[in-house]
């Protein structure tokens, strides 16, 4: 069904969280916290970064959620082998009783977040309870689904947003009054605690708050579409109606959106800009990356903009021809949807004017890091398409309204860190 002027006071069925047994770390049988966890297993910057988390620790959650083998079949078979490792080696335990988890995340900057992880029912887009706002990749998906039914886990949190500033608030606000579970500091800088919430007040206080309200998927849609395909093998009732989520209530703690980079593998910049010649204005900037990001910023106030870089410069290609966007961009969608960016970066330029298949890892890889996609396309020839955020506002809106944007068209942040705590289906 269409969402549009659905409030989430009136959804006809809310979120519902579960308590859950967490399957965590033993400090005594690894190096440090931080050095077991990583960013999502999308954010890893391959291979560079894999292998950096790869030796920081020998049992870093990389080595589960990004298993390194040369068949899809091995890595996941060899994941879950790791696993079930660690579990009978006491690396990971689960914790006594089921519980919700309070997560703090916070900087030196100022930067505070706070949630609740826990097993949230899995539900369709029609149920107006889980809202996506982007569309997935199915190789991606088939990916995350083979590995999930090897391990037979949840190795990691999505990031689910809601507004409510209620009573589930209220307990995260005491909760973290007390000593928590589990502190680190990774080599970001970022502080995370961990607290379980295992009184009955207190998980039924949030559970029926959040019965009131849906959710905006922020990081994970292929996760989540994994946990709905997953639900759907398995008879209910299953471990598998259930996913592993962090929930934000942004009332209090309001997300960051950035953008997420392209990398065109096999287009060199010269080819890039020669392709968009008397189609978008070309203007070369002989600047560095924090000015060349300023004035993608300036343009992107005025309509669609990108940076391009590969080459040693960064190159703005802004002004698009109206009647090339009217020939490239679908017609069926509300107009914040056509104005997007992302819409006009996948209708027009890879479909259209580089010809480039957008789910092709041999093609285009989607990098968070701005500095490292550069790096990456000026090491390998290619073209980094530079992008600039879009508002939260515009994400949400579209979201109620049903409507999905371009995949990777966001980064809402920060992320939870991999490796606090997992679930584990049969425990």
């Amino acid at each position: 069904m269409n969402t549009a002027g659905h409030p989430e006071a009136t959804a006809r069925r809310g979120l519902e969280l579960t308590p859950f047994r967490g399957l965590r770390y033993d400090p005594d049988r690894v190096g440090s916290l931080a050095a077991v966890t990583s960013p999502p297993y999308d954010v890893v910057v391959r291979p560079d970064g894999l292998h950096h988390l790869q030796s920081a620790d020998p049992h870093n959650i990389v080595r589960l959620i990004l298993p390194q083998a040369d068949t899809p079949n091995v890595r996941n078979e060899q994941a879950a082998d790791t696993l079930n490792r660690w579990l009978a080696e006491g690396v990971l335990a689960a914790d006594p009783e089921p519980a919700l988890y309070v997560y703090e995340q916070r900087d030196g900057n100022g930067m505070l977040q706070r949630g609740v992880i826990g097993a949230l029912r899995v539900s369709e887009p029609s149920e107006g309870v889980v809202l996506p706002h982007e569309d997935v990749m199915p190789p991606v998906v088939a990916d995350r689904a083979a590995l999930m039914r090897a391990t037979r886990a949840n190795l990691e949190p999505l990031l689910l947003t809601y507004h409510g500033n209620g009573a589930a608030a209220e307990v995260v606000e005491r909760t973290v009054k007390q000593a928590p579970l589990l502190a680190t500091i990774t080599e970001d800088g970022f502080h995370h605690s961990l607290w379980s919430v295992t009184d009955q007040a207190d998980v039924t206080l949030i559970q029926s708050d959040l019965a009131h309200h849906q959710a905006l998927i922020a990081d994970g849609h292929h996760r989540w579409a994994t946990y709905r395909q997953l639900r759907a093998e398995h008879p209910s009732p299953s471990p598998w109606d259930h996913g592993l989520v962090l929930l934000v209530d942004t009332a209090r703690y309001p997300l960051r959106v950035r953008a997420i980079h392209r990398l065109l593998h096999t287009v060199p910049v010269t080819e890039a800009l020669a392709a968009v010649e008397g189609m978008f204005r070309v203007r070369h900037l002989e600047v560095p990356l924090a000015g060349a990001l300023e004035a993608l910023a300036d343009a992107a106030c005025a309509g669609n903009a990108f940076l391009l870089a590969g080459d040693g410069a960064f190159h703005l290609i802004d002004r698009p021809d109206p009647d090339l966007l009217a020939r490239t961009v679908p017609t069926d969608r509300p107009a914040a949807w056509r104005s997007l960016d992302a819409t006009v970066l996948h209708a027009t330029l890879l479909d259209h004017v580089w010809r480039i298949p957008e789910d092709s890892p041999a093609h285009i890889a989607y990098i968070h890091d701005t500095a490292a996609t550069v790096a990456k396309a000026e090491r390998d020839g290619g073209t980094a398409v530079l992008m600039h955020p879009v508002h939260e506002e515009v994400v949400r809106d579209l979201a109620r309204q049903g409507v999905t944007m371009p995949r990777k068209s966001t980064s809402f942040g920060p992320k939870p860190a991999s490796g606090l705590v997992l679930r584990a289906l049969e425990i």
